[in-house]
Formats: C-alpha cells, sequence, structure tokens
C-alpha cells in the first residue's frame, strides 16, 4: 500500500466551511454568516482597517454563529434584535474555539458579538476585540433586518433600516462604527452585493484568496472535532455520534494495518460525515417513532449536504467522499450516489460499518441502545443483503468487544 501524501488544507476554506455548515440551521437562508462577514468587511474598510484586519472580520463574521446548533436557536436569534438568551451561543462558540490555536483570535469578538456596546466598552476587554465584535453584532442586526427584502425591494427597505439602526447608535452600536455604516450604505451596490447569487460568488474570490495559513493533519482533526461538536448537538440523541464513529472507524482502520496518516484521514471523515444534518428539521431528527415517506426523503439529503460542504476544500477530496459516502451499500441500495462498487474504497466501507455500528449502540428517540449480539446481527444482515464489506464487518466482530466499548463511548 503507498505512502499517503502530507496533507496541509487552506484554513480560510477550512472556515468558509464550517460558515456553510452553520448556516443550514437556518434552512430556508444559508448565507447569513456570508453576509454577515461581508458588512463587517465593508464597514472595516470604511473605518480605514488594514487589509489583514479586514480579512478578520470576514472571516469572523463567517464564524460568529458557530455556537448554533439548533432551529429554535437560529430562530430567536433572527426574529427579536435582543433576545434574552443570545449570550448562550456566544459562549458555546467561544469555547469552541480559544483552545484552538489556528482560530482562537476569535474567541473573545464571538463571547461578546451580542453585547451592547454601552456595557462592552467597560469590561476588561482590550479595544480591538471590542470593536472586532461590535462591527460584527452591528454587521449581524443591518442582515437580520435586511433578510426578508433581499431578492425584492432591499433598496426601497434600507432607509427604514439605517433608521432602526441608528436608534441604537451609542448604546447597542459604538457611534464610529454606525457613521461608517452611514457612509457605505448610500451606496446602491452595498445592499445589492447582499443578495445570494451575489453573495456566493463574493465567499468563492474570498476562498482563493492567496494566504500562508496552512493547517496540519493535526489541527485538522481538531478542528473536525470542533465541526463534529456543532453537529451533535443538534439532537440529545446524536451527542457524541460523531466522535463515536470517528474513534470507531480509526480503531478498525489501525487494527486493519492501514497506515497512520490514513487512518487519521478516516478519523476526520467519521467526525465530518454528519455535517449536512445539520439541514435536517429538528423535529425530524428527534422523532420519537420511524419516519415517513416525507421525512425519509428529506433525512436522506443529509449525506449529499456533507459532500457539498467538503468538496471545495481543497486536499480534502478524498474525505469528502469517504464521509459523504457512509450511507451507500456495495449492493447500490444506499444513497445519494448509488456509486459502482468499485468506488466505494476500503476508507468508505470503514466509515459506513462504524456508522452504522455505532448508531445501533446509542440511544435514539425510538429505541434504546443495542446489545453487542443484536449488532452484530444486523450487521451481518447488511452484509448477507450485499450492503456493507463483509471482511471488515468479520475484522470488527473479532475485535467485537473493543468495538462496543468505543461505540459506547467508555474507552477512548
Amino acid at each position: 500500500m503507498t505512502q499517503c501524501s502530507k496533507l496541509d488544507v487552506n484554513l480560510r476554506q477550512m472556515i468558509i466551511a464550517i460558515e456553510t455548515a452553520v448556516s443550514l440551521v437556518g434552512m430556508n437562508d444559508t448565507n447569513h454568516g456570508k453576509r454577515v462577514g461581508y458588512i463587517a468587511s465593508q464597514l472595516g474598510q470604511q473605518l480605514g482597517f488594514s487589509d489583514e484586519e479586514i480579512q478578520f472580520l470576514f472571516d469572523l463574521g463567517l464564524l460568529h454563529d458557530c455556537g448554533v446548533s439548533t432551529e429554535q436557536m437560529h430562530a430567536h436569534i433572527v426574529n427579536h434584535f435582543d433576545w434574552c438568551d443570545a449570550h448562550i451561543h456566544c459562549e458555546i462558540g467561544y469555547r469552541l474555539l480559544k483552545d484552538f490555536e489556528p482560530l482562537c483570535a476569535f474567541a473573545v469578538p464571538i463571547l461578546y458579538h451580542h453585547t451592547p456596546w454601552e456595557k462592552l466598552n467597560k469590561l476588561n476587554v482590550s479595544m480591538l476585540d471590542a470593536r472586532m465584535a461590535n462591527l460584527i453584532f452591528l454587521a449581524d442586526r443591518i442582515d437580520v433586518l435586511a433578510a426578508t427584502h433581499y431578492e425584492s425591494d432591499i433598496l426601497f427597505a434600507k432607509e427604514e433600516i439605517v433608521k432602526s439602526i441608528t436608534h441604537y447608535k451609542g448604546t447597542y452600536f459604538d457611534p464610529k462604527i454606525v457613521h461608517a455604516f452611514h457612509q457605505v450604505e448610500r451606496s446602491e451596490a452595498f445592499w445589492i452585493a447582499l443578495e445570494s447569487r451575489h453573495i456566493t460568488r463574493y465567499t468563492w474570490d474570498m476562498s482563493q484568496f492567496k494566504n500562508n495559513r496552512l493547517i496540519s493533519l493535526a489541527q485538522l482533526k481538531q478542528l473536525s472535532s470542533i465541526m463534529a461538536y456543532i453537529v451533535d448537538q443538534k439532537s440529545p440523541f446524536t451527542a457524541q455520534h460523531s466522535q463515536g464513529v470517528a474513534s470507531l472507524a480509526h480503531y478498525i482502520a489501525s487494527s486493519l494495518g492501514l497506515l497512520d496518516e490514513q487512518c487519521d484521514k478516516i478519523e476526520v471523515a467519521g467526525l465530518l460525515h454528519d455535517l449536512g444534518k445539520l439541514h435536517v428539521p429538528d423535529n425530524i431528527l428527534g422523532k420519537p417513532g420511524p419516519l415517513n415517506e416525507i421525512e425519509r426523503a428529506i433525512m436522506n439529503q443529509h449525506s449529499y449536504e456533507t459532500y457539498e460542504i467538503l468538496r471545495h476544500i481543497n486536499g480534502l477530496e478524498d474525505i469528502a467522499c469517504w464521509a459523504a459516502f457512509h450511507h451507500e451499500g456495495l449492493n447500490g441500495l444506499g444513497y445519494p450516489f448509488h456509486p459502482q462498487k468499485q468506488e466505494l474504497s476500503v476508507e468508505a466501507r470503514i466509515v459506513a460499518v462504524a456508522d452504522i455500528f455505532q448508531a445501533l449502540v446509542q440511544d435514539r428517540p425510538y429505541r434504546k441502545g443495542m446489545q453487542l449480539d443484536e449488532v452484530i446481527d444486523i450487521l451481518d444482515g447488511f452484509v448477507k443483503s450485499g450492503k456493507l464489506d463483509g471482511d471488515i464487518v468479520k475484522h470488527a466482530k473479532q475485535h467485537a468487544a473493543v468495538c462496543f466499548e468505543i461505540a459506547q463511548g467508555s474507552r477512548k
């Protein structure tokens, strides 16, 4: 077996992937983070920020809602100008990023991005962090006020939006930032650029921005764990699922004798395999019974969403496939791509087995977690039907006790 090449991933593309995943929670609006990043970067430019600070603001806008996993939380944030529990997602986002060196500089601004300026200005926070946080708060509220007007009457509605923002000058927002907004908003282009077809192009252009910030495979694993946490908080019944699949897939791959780097990449695929579930309605994920045909059709879209999030990241092309193929069967009866048997690599087959194994062991809203003998019976059935790779299932059975402990989360 050939040695895998060293993996270096562009940090900006990973940040965009995080935003793409988190924005799926908005269901019918999947560009909020992109627009906040754009608005903040335009304000920063008007304020005379350096190119580096403008780039930082754009990334901060993409990341600011990384603590949001559920529809309910998202709805409260966008439907209330000042929701009393908005601090919850700010604190989650802070905890997620503060110990991850490549993104730790975003943690404090995210913590305070819903804190009114009159309060923030008195806290023990650096002026730079306070200014960045307030810029995102202002950009976020501009977008919330404008969201229903995109693609229709945004140039007519902008006057009312400006009045609303101006009303909070000096209380919620730094007067200097509000002044910069007054300068920027005079341009019709500023508002038109926020419409979906334009903001997606702008984000694509930004993804191609040449920078030297690459993350290693070890850092990719850490960042993937952060993303897995966001997904798994979508439902109490999926808590630790992605981490469990990743750990189990890594163990199976390692015990099969795959190279260390290959095992690590399989672990990353396990961590990221359910990113697309952020676009599945909460009531479907938490339904205490079998899904009906419509609900199942919606659920079956999630692995394609995973692929779309990951495939744009240079260097993750193979991981994108391994993650997205976790519901594909060797018999062609899975979803959503129906690849040929020979297109399902050993890595993808391992992730598929790990996903089913862990899901069967875990409690779900419609059943309790299964015991080992029940899990083995079901895996054997999938082998007989041609869905799962018989050799990988056989190997998992030979290490059944360890696999069961890992799936339960009782063994790291």
